[in-house]
């Protein structure tokens, strides 16, 4: 009952859905979105093993590439794509599961912290959890909760219960891509350890070989093999095989107190967590918003954005179903479905090949040489103010357009796209160096923002500091070649009193002593 991951015989197939045929899923406006992606993946296929399954969307890790034949089960170590439908990775454990005629095991291994992440954050996690246990469950798909880093704890599971083959997710920061390289070492040496990426629509390692210079340069390789993999999805159908390995009861309280992370940064009312409520607020967005999406995204006091980061960066919604539902309305909003387009896949695909191919993400060394020499060229220039972390934190500065920015993330985990760019160019202006602004601006994101600690937003954050997917600019105090934004350009773009307005953010001011502080940091240049 071996079964090659490189080579098997497929069943016959049925032919493929392509986006382009999605349309009915997003025209009949009389059936609720969820029910409707119901449907489309029966109509797909009536499994993954009568699917063309894409195998370039894996990477076999291990020496191993044969399941055992006395195997007891396959499992999949969820982590970056906490869903069941729609997601390449629990799909391809199911395909193996299937093939082997054995149990599928769903793992997630919880760990007491993960970077600055907050209860925020994790409290949305966990209710995201609960819909995915629930639905294993109708599946007879048993999901286990496990304490701890799953390089840890995982060989000791796949040891114990004899399990055939290992598929994990694909996240490229430094601590997750350790992960694996630690299982590596530590799974049985007969056990496949198998990556999936189905957290982009092209997998990483194949959108790109190299580190790309911007979204000039990786847009063309995306949209080349989009049509290869912006495909439908087929089901994950209940399980046909049970085994003697049942999970144990999930005491969620229990989860909520192995968490040793900051508990006054509380969960937002706005958002509901998890799968549910992530394809409600995408339904929400093409009924309501995508229309205005294209002409008015920039504008923060207008609703036009899609509101879905959350999601996608839990992995509770796939980013390619997003995609598709879209696409699906091109003809109605053209310009706005491209504008999505270009910011769901390039842009956020462009932060995955930042992350994957250069380690230094998340410092001033991992830009480019340009940016290192005008920032270093500009270090010692005099700010025209300096605030502490804790200071921008509490919104304590002389711009009430900031502060309301930075009150927008506190209390509701986000901040609009377009005032996130400002808010960390503010940052590198108002801070001692240009290490210390990048240090401030991805503290606070991931701190405060649902979907911080993420690829996105050290790109982000990188791109406003240290000029990365950028060029260089008209040079001036302070930024140097770093593009500048200001009060100013943001007052020809949008209603700034109205936003202020919203979240009452004031203007503070300096006392004559720390203004004298940064006059006389601005001499010693």
């Amino acid at each position: 009952m071996s079964s090659k991951m490189s080579s098997s015989k497929e069943p016959p197939k049925k032919k493929v859905k392509t986006e382009e045929a999605s349309s009915p899923t997003t025209s009949k406006s009389d059936t609720n979105l969820k029910q409707r992606l119901v449907q489309d993946r029966k109509e797909t296929a009536p499994s993954i093993l009568e699917f063309k399954f894409n195998k370039k969307r894996v990477r076999i890790l291990s020496e191993a590439t044969d399941v055992s034949e006395n195997c007891k089960g396959i499992a999949y170590w969820m982590f970056r794509d906490e869903r069941v439908q729609d997601n390449w990775a629990f799909l391809f454990a199911q395909r193996l599961a299937l093939k082997n005629k054995v149990p599928l095991h769903v793992c997630f291994c919880l760990l007491t912290k993960f970077l600055d992440g907050t209860i925020r954050q994790f409290k949305f996690l966990l209710k995201g959890l609960r819909e995915v246990r629930k639905e294993c469950e109708e599946l007879n798909i048993e999901f286990h909760m496990l304490y701890g880093s799953g390089a840890e704890v995982m060989p000791d599971f796949i040891k114990k219960n004899k399990i055939g083959a290992l598929v994990i997710d694909f996240m490229p920061l430094r601590n997750v891509m350790n992960y694996a390289d630690q299982l590596k070492k530590t799974l049985p040496k007969d056990v496949p350890l198998c990556q999936v990426d189905a957290h982009n629509i092209v997998p990483c390692w194949q959108a790109s070989e190299k580190l790309e210079y911007g979204a000039r340069t990786i847009r063309p390789k995306i949209h080349k093999q989009l049509p290869e993999y912006l495909t439908q999805f087929p089901p994950v159908i209940k399980h046909p095989y049970s085994g003697s390995l049942k999970a144990d009861k999930i005491d969620w309280e229990k989860c909520e107190a192995h968490l040793e992370v900051d508990r006054t940064v509380d969960e937002v009312q706005w958002a509901v967590p998890g799968y549910s409520g992530g394809i409600s607020t995408l339904e929400s967005f093409i009924n309501k918003r995508l229309k205005i999406f294209g002409s008015k995204r920039n504008d923060p006091t207008l609703d036009a954005l899609s509101n879905i980061s959350p999601w996608l960066h839990f992995g509770q919604v796939s980013a390619q179903r997003c995609i598709l539902v879209v696409k699906a309305l091109r003809s109605k909003h053209p310009e706005s479905v491209d504008a999505y387009i270009e910011e769901a896949i390039v842009r956020r695909e462009l932060s995955d090949n930042f992350c994957f191919y250069n380690p230094k993400y998340d410092s001033i060394e991992g830009t480019n040489e340009w940016a290192k020499k005008t920032l270093n060229d500009h270090k010692k220039d005099k700010r025209p103010y300096l605030y502490s972390r804790e200071e921008l934190q509490n919104s304590k500065t002389h711009d009430d357009l900031w502060n309301s920015a930075q009150i927008q993330l506190v209390k509701e985990g986000k901040m609009h796209g377009f005032l996130r760019m400002y808010w960390a160019k503010k940052i590198l202006e108002w801070t001692e160096s240009p290490e210390q602004a990048l240090s401030d601006a991805i503290y606070l994101n991931d701190r405060y923002s649902l979907d911080g600690r993420d690829p996105s937003g050290y790109v982000g954050c990188m791109w406003s500091v240290c000029g990365i997917h950028d060029q260089g600019w008209g040079e001036r105090d302070v930024f140097g070649k770093i593009r500048y934004m200001n009060y100013q350009g943001c007052k020809r773009k949008f209603d700034i009193a109205a936003f202020v307005s919203r979240y009452g953010g004031k203007v503070y001011t300096k006392s004559s002593s720390t203004l004298d502080k940064f006059v006389s940091k601005g001499k010693k240049k």
